[in-house]
């Protein structure tokens, strides 16, 4: 059980919920890449670098419906860009594929510990295979929830309080890893504490969000109490 100290109140936590991509690799710069790529090149749809960016949050299907709209594509058109994005992603990202600094450390120790771990994400079990079996840190998570177990994307709670469930774990003793603002969002939305890793985004991005613990930029500065 990790015991921490936050604004004045002693958490005890049985669970840690991972989201993937920008939390467990350091990989959004190359799934950003991908998609402008897809967009601008593929689908000669004017958007920059940085609006691309913006909109990567929830499942794929949700990305291309938000950039042109629902019904401009049908929804097996929608998965053929799909997974054309995630094997451009994993070609560009695989020759660089390695956990963020200290996570191999902070996993072990944690499992250890007799924490609980999970993984909640939006991402595919295609892409959720890569990571977990290139790596192999499998062992570390029992649960898994991707995008195609939840009906709603973060910011809805779903993927968290899935994975609470499946790990019977009450929310409350939920500790989130996340690294975006959508998924902090679905952390407070399921009644959850987090830490947010500045990966893709800075501390300054998440300033409306009053769940977040700590800010870190890798989990070699995270302490165990």
């Amino acid at each position: 059980m990790f015991i921490l100290a936050a604004k004045n109140n002693i958490i005890m936590y049985e669970a840690y919920l991972f989201d993937l991509n920008g939390t467990i690799i350091d990989d959004m710069q190359f799934h950003a890449r991908a998609w402008h790529e897809i967009l601008t090149k593929d689908l000669k749809f004017e958007i920059t670098f940085d609006e691309t960016i913006l909109q990567m949050y929830g499942k794929n299907s949700e990305l291309l419906e938000r950039v042109f709209g629902k019904g401009y594509f049908t929804q097996q058109r929608m998965d053929e860009l799909s997974m054309e994005k995630e094997l451009r992603y994993q070609a560009a990202f695989k020759p660089h594929l390695k956990l963020i600094d200290g996570l191999g450390q902070f996993l072990d120790k944690a499992h250890q510990k007799g924490i609980k771990m999970a993984i909640g994400s939006a991402a595919i079990p295609f892409n959720i295979d890569f990571v977990l079996d290139n790596l192999n840190i499998r062992k570390y998570f029992p649960v898994i929830v991707s995008a195609e177990d939840v009906i709603l994307s973060k910011p809805h709670p779903e993927t968290f309080t899935k994975g609470a469930e499946l790990l019977n774990v009450e929310y409350a003793k939920c500790l989130v890893f996340e690294d975006a603002p959508k998924g902090i969002e679905a952390a407070q939305n399921a009644g959850m504490q987090s830490i947010a890793l500045t990966t893709l985004h800075q501390p300054e991005d998440f300033v409306q969000y009053p769940n977040i613990l700590k800010f870190i930029t890798d989990y070699q500065a995270l302490d165990l109490l």
